[in-house]
């Protein structure tokens, strides 16, 4: 398990913008699965929807990709790398994520090949899917 303080000393992402809470499962190059609190106190519920407050698709993608950041930034290869995205695959999305919920982030990565890692990617609330695909991250110097 890893706690925010440690996440923060692997990931360089900071607020508004850091989207991983915790880290609960690890292995490194292999997978990791995180967990993000979403609460009404996010600064983009403010606009998405003021009304009807649904965390937007591609911030639950971002916190995937950054779960999935964690579990090859660990590698002593990559130590000191950014891993940026490279692609998204296949992403769908089948439930709203809203104010409250405990999202569960599941990536397990399928290869790692000069540098570029391609993850298997799921995000769900209470054990319904919220978005899967594949992604794809590049390591590279900060």
């Amino acid at each position: 398990m890893l706690t925010i303080k440690e996440i923060k000393e692997i990931l360089p992402h900071r607020y508004p913008f850091l989207l991983v809470d915790k880290i609960i499962e690890l292995e490194p190059g292999k997978k990791a699965v995180g967990i993000k609190n979403v609460t009404v106190n996010e600064p983009f519920f403010q606009g998405h929807f003021p009304e009807y407050p649904i965390m937007p698709g591609v911030l639950i993608v971002e916190a995937l990709a950054q779960t999935a950041g964690i579990a090859v930034a660990v590698l002593e290869e990559n130590k000191g790398k950014l891993g940026v995205f490279a692609s998204i695959e296949a992403m769908k999305f089948k439930h709203q994520v809203q104010p409250g919920d405990v999202l569960r982030l599941e990536t397990e990565i399928l290869m790692t090949k000069l540098g570029v890692t391609k993850a298997k990617v799921k995000a769900t609330v209470e054990g319904k899917v919220a978005a899967e695909g594949e992604i794809k991250l590049a390591m590279t110097r900060a």
